[in-house]
């Protein structure tokens, strides 16, 4: 995961699959309402757009992104929905094009970072290749909820990976925010990738273990599943602790989905 270039290539893939569901759009597709309460499409499309520039700043003037924190911090509660509010008000076809010039100035910026340049953000600092890992991670999320809303089927990529070596990252991050002290030794987490393989993540000799398929995984850390609703199972109390609190995101700890049926 060390190259950015290789990241920002599926960042560029992953933004071009969400795309795809809202480019021919009518309005009212725009406006169907996703499984995030009180989000449309349009809100969803708005919070990538919002995120990409957050991003951008972060890389190109962190004094200035400074004062974006300062906001953020302010408003918690507020500060993310009103940024996705703001850009769903927008005509379909001018978000659009905000979010498609936005991810490309991210992308110039991001391969064009000196090496060992670490941004600041909302959460740790981050390289280049995190800060695209992190883009990725969310791109991927809200298109779930984007083909959820549009009823489409959408088939898990390679690219889960890197949603899931974020969401590994974060672990500790997950415990900070709720306050909780985090676990003092390294997780084993055993995933099934789409193609069939395995991949493998942490020391094989880790007494705290998780397993399944890495789209349940990837559904679980970006917080679009319910943990009783995977097929993940757990070794070690303190691994199926994280399995209900993890989250790959920046910010504060999020509510998480309710289960199937509730």
């Amino acid at each position: 995961m060390s190259d950015p270039a290789v990241v920002l290539d599926d960042l560029r893939e992953e933004s071009e699959e969400v795309d795809r569901l809202v480019r021919e759009q009518p309005e009212e597709g725009w406006a169907a309402p996703t499984p995030a309460a009180g989000w449309t499409v349009a809100h969803q499309i708005a919070h990538l757009a919002w995120t990409d520039r957050a991003a951008l700043l972060a890389a190109t003037d962190p004094d200035a992104f400074a004062g974006e924190t300062e906001k953020a911090m302010a408003a918690p509660d507020r500060f993310v929905d009103e940024g996705a509010a703001e850009g769903a008000a927008l005509p379909p076809a001018e978000l659009l094009a905000r979010w498609r010039e936005g991810r490309e100035r991210l992308q110039e910026a991001l391969r064009s970072a000196p090496e060992g340049v670490r941004f600041p953000w909302y959460g740790p600092p981050m390289s280049a290749t995190s800060m695209a890992t992190a883009r990725l991670m969310e791109t991927w999320a809200h298109g779930r909820d984007i083909a959820d809303a549009l009823g489409v089927a959408t088939e898990p990529t390679a690219r889960l990976r890197h949603v899931a070596w974020i969401g590994i990252r974060a672990r500790d991050y997950a415990y900070l925010v709720r306050g909780i002290p985090a676990p003092a030794g390294p997780f084993r987490v055993e995933l099934t990738a789409p193609d069939g393989g395995t991949w493998l993540f942490g020391p094989p000799d880790a007494t705290q273990r998780i397993t399944g398929p890495a789209l349940d995984f990837c559904l679980l850390v970006t917080q679009r599943v319910h943990r009783d609703d995977t097929a993940l199972t757990t070794e070690g109390a303190e691994a199926e602790r994280w399995t209900r609190i993890a989250q790959a995101f920046a910010g504060p700890a999020g509510p998480g989905r309710p289960p199937r049926g509730a």
